[in-house]
């Protein structure tokens, strides 16, 4: 009956797999459990409907855009101080403990971040937005996945390099693209649709759609 009643729930929020069945009932009724106190903090702190775990920190919510059932884990922290609204569309995750910040200095204000439906990223990611993250749609992302939208100018060897300020060109991930775990993107990297990012990849430069890439340097390892 349980595993009826999840079915049926999963294909009105637009999942399309069936569960395993081996889950016990026991282990059912924990997620639905855990689910319903998070739907009650969600619609407690934004009156709509989304699911909010433990200790949710964020800042300046009313620059937050987010569709129907998103989720935000446990302890994940956001700043929506900037310059455009942070933008969730449907069924976005944050994975627990995960941060999400836009200004990280006062002499910059930060562009913001926007991710497209169906997509997720694991626990103990990082967002740096000061110059801009856009992520497509269907964009699966591992564990300790980090984004670095900034870079520091060291050109000058008579100033410091605290002192000599920072440019911002931007991240970019396409649609359909999964991204294995521990995986980071730096500023000025776009990737194209249909890619699969190995995991520990250091992604720099703009790569192509139906590609796997990875490395240190990230490289094209294959097409798809």
């Amino acid at each position: 009956m349980l595993k009826g009643l999840l079915k049926k729930i999963l294909e009105k929020n637009g999942k399309n797999y069936t569960p395993d069945p081996n889950l016990s009932d026991k282990f059912i009724l924990q997620v639905f459990k855990s689910r319903f106190i998070m739907l009650v903090r969600g619609l407690y702190f934004f009156q709509h409907k989304i699911f909010i775990g433990k200790a949710v920190k964020i800042k300046n919510k009313s620059n937050f855009k987010f569709g129907a059932n998103c989720t935000l884990e446990k302890y994940v922290s956001i700043d929506c101080y900037a310059k455009n609204s942070v933008v969730f569309g449907d069924t976005v995750k944050i994975g627990a403990y995960s941060t999400i910040g836009v200004t990280s200095h006062m002499s910059k204000y930060g562009l913001g971040l926007k991710i497209g439906n169906n997509s997720g990223v694991g626990e103990y990611s990082f967002f740096g937005c000061s110059g801009g993250v856009v992520i497509g749609n269907d964009v699966i992302m591992g564990p300790y996945v980090s984004f670095h939208s900034e870079n520091h100018n060291f050109s000058d060897n008579s100033k410091l390099i605290r002192e000599q300020g920072v440019t911002s060109e931007g991240i970019v991930l396409g649609n359909n693209i999964w991204v294995g775990a521990k995986s980071t993107f730096l500023d000025g990297c776009e990737i194209g649709d249909n890619c699969v990012v190995a995991a520990g990849s250091v992604v720099r430069g703009s790569f192509p759609k139906n590609v796997v890439i990875g490395g240190v340097p990230a490289k094209v390892l294959k097409s798809i």
